[in-house]
Order: structure tokens, then C-alpha cells, then sequence
């Protein structure tokens, strides 16, 4: 396995030097955040080694948290292949309960590094009931929150409906497109397919939301020309920034990279595009990952900053939150 290049960009002026102001307060949490992106090719566990996968993501975060990161964001299913490629009932014995070994060796890494941990867990809820579920390790290792996908894909060689029921959206229970408080912020942490849609990033950003994570999976079929390929790529880009901008707030999007073959061999695959990416609040690349290596990006971020694009770029001031109620229709006819 190729080791692991580490990228660094620093990255944290202001629109222009804010003037004091007696009602300013002190912050509790840093405004300036270094955030870890741990993109990694898949390792096939075996039954010498069946966590191969997870202490190569751990080692990866204890060279960032060296570097002097406060956050590190795994990539989706980040402890073995992309196993949605086909349907079989056997890969449910793969799921785990949260808290469970996953969580909880995380959880002790985080403890360890006193860093946060967004990562990526294949949940078994109950018998049956199965979820792709975010976990938020805080920097004193307590389990902060959870987020279970809520937009659930099935595609050529993303069955993943067969796998993961969607999450509830409970604001009650603390379900749902909820954000998690942690040392580091206010995290919106989502899922892959999430990021296609615009409403979650939505509201994430009026429940409060600091920054924008998403664990991902996706590649091409590498039966696709060149011209499709870089078309998807861009695509996965730019609807990404575009909710950056929209709400005025960072994202970051760790995906995994390499190709991973088809167990079923009806499809040749999926080549995982890596590009790991960090972009600022008006949508601008801070840094952004190969489409073929394993890295470990690493940006510093002013938090801070997006109230000062949102002062210029007041988008949430116009939303005339009166006419969107055909939102909740499917279509409209």
C-alpha cells in the first residue's frame, strides 16, 4: 500500500478587519481550526487482520493531530471496502452497535490526541434495521452525536438501499439533520448522497451549523469516457461549493479513492475519485486531494470568517420563507 502523502494549506484571513465592538463576547471555542481529511484506498480485512482498514485511518489521524489538527474527517465506511456494489444478506454481519468497537476505539484516539473524530460507522440498530451512521467523537472522547444518512442511493453499483434504512428526522430525540456540538464547533455533519440535495445543508445552517462535513463514497464506472467522468467529478464539486456559498459557511467532503472491484463481477467496479476537498464560506478551494493516491489534507480554517460573508451576502435576511411551502410537495401537479 502506497503511504499516505500529507498536504498542507493555511488559510484564515477576514473580508477586512472587523471594528471592536462593546457587545463583542469571548468564545468558548477556538474561531481558528485545524481540520484533517483522511482520504485512504480500500484494505481487504482477513481474519489475521480484520480491522487493517480502521488502524490505517487511526495511524493517519495520529499523524495529523502531530501536525497539530483539532479535527479529523474519515471518509464513508472508512473500515473496508465499498461493500454496496452488490446485494448480499451476508454483509449485514459486517454492521455494529453504536457505541460499539468502532466507536469506542475512536473514541479512545480522540481522548488520546484530544482531537475530534467525525467518522463512519455501518450501524446495526436492531435486528433488521440498519443504518449508515456518522459518529462525532469529541476531543475528551465522549460519543458528542450521531447522524444516520438520511438520502438513501440505488444506482449500478450503490445498492445501497438494500443495505441502510434512512434516518429519522426526530429534532426531539436529537435525530435528524441536527448539528453536533463539540470542542472544536458546531459540526453539520451529513452523508454522501446528502450532498446532492441543498435542503439538508439548509438546515443544518439554520440550526446553527460552523462547518459542513460530509464523509463520502463515489467514484466512476470506469467503463465511462474521460468527458463523463470529468463531468461527474465537476458536478460532485461544484453542487458542494454551491452550498457553501448559500448558507455562508466552510465544507469539507473526504471521499476514498482507488478502484475497488465488483465481488459480483456484473459491473467492473468502482474507481473512487478521491479529490478531498475544503472550500470557504463564498465557495472558494482552500485545498483539494488527488483523484488517484491516498492523502491526508490538512487546512487551517477561521470559523470565524463566515459571519463576515454572511454580513455582505445576507442570504438567510432574504429568504422569503413564506413561499416555499410547495417544498414540501414532491412535485408540483
Amino acid at each position: 500500500m502506497a503511504t499516505p502523502r500529507i498536504s498542507a494549506a493555511f488559510f484564515c484571513p477576514r473580508l477586512s478587519k472587523p471594528a471592536a465592538t462593546q457587545h463583542s463576547t469571548k468564545r468558548m471555542k477556538p474561531s481558528t481550526i485545524k481540520l484533517a481529511l483522511i482520504q485512504q484506498t480500500a484494505i481487504q480485512p482477513d481474519a489475521t487482520n480484520p480491522t487493517a482498514m480502521l488502524d490505517v485511518q487511526m495511524s493517519a489521524c495520529r499523524e495529523a493531530a502531530k501536525a497539530g489538527c483539532h479535527l479529523a474527517l474519515l471518509q464513508e465506511l472508512h473500515n473496508g471496502p465499498y461493500f454496496c456494489q452488490q446485494e448480499d444478506p451476508g454483509l449485514f454481519d459486517l454492521a455494529e452497535p453504536i457505541p460499539g468497537p468502532t466507536s469506542e476505539r475512536l473514541g479512545q484516539l480522540a481522548a488520546e490526541l484530544e482531537m475530534v473524530i467525525v467518522a463512519s460507522v455501518f450501524e446495526r440498530r436492531a435486528a433488521g434495521l440498519y443504518h449508515n451512521t456518522a459518529v462525532v467523537l469529541d476531543a475528551d472522547g465522549r460519543l458528542a452525536g450521531t447522524y444516520r444518512k438520511m438520502h438513501i442511493p440505488d444506482d449500478p453499483g450503490f445498492y445501497e438501499k438494500f443495505y441502510f434504512t434512512p434516518g429519522d428526522q426526530d429534532p426531539a430525540r436529537g435525530l435528524g439533520l441536527i448539528p453536533v456540538d463539540t470542542a472544536v464547533g458546531r459540526l453539520g455533519v451529513l452523508v454522501c448522497w446528502d450532498q446532492w440535495f441543498p435542503e439538508a445543508a439548509r438546515l443544518m445552517a439554520l440550526a446553527g451549523a460552523e462547518l459542513l462535513l460530509y464523509p463520502t463514497a463515489i467514484g466512476w464506472d470506469p467503463t465511462d469516457d474521460a468527458a463523463e467522468q470529468q463531468r461527474q467529478r465537476e458536478a460532485w464539486i461544484t453542487v458542494q461549493r454551491g452550498h457553501a456559498i448559500a448558507n455562508g459557511l466552510p465544507l469539507a467532503a473526504c471521499n476514498r479513492v482507488g478502484l475497488e472491484s465488483d465481488p459480483s463481477r456484473a459491473t467492473a467496479g468502482i474507481r473512487f475519485w478521491g479529490s478531498s476537498f475544503i472550500c470557504g464560506p463564498q465557495g472558494e478551494i482552500l485545498a483539494q486531494a488527488n483523484v488517484t493516491e491516498p492523502e491526508t489534507l490538512i487546512v487551517e480554517l477561521d470559523l470565524a470568517r463566515a459571519e463576515q460573508v454572511r454580513r455582505i451576502w445576507p442570504f438567510l435576511r432574504d429568504r422569503r420563507i413564506d413561499a416555499y411551502g410547495d417544498l414540501l410537495r414532491r412535485y408540483r401537479d
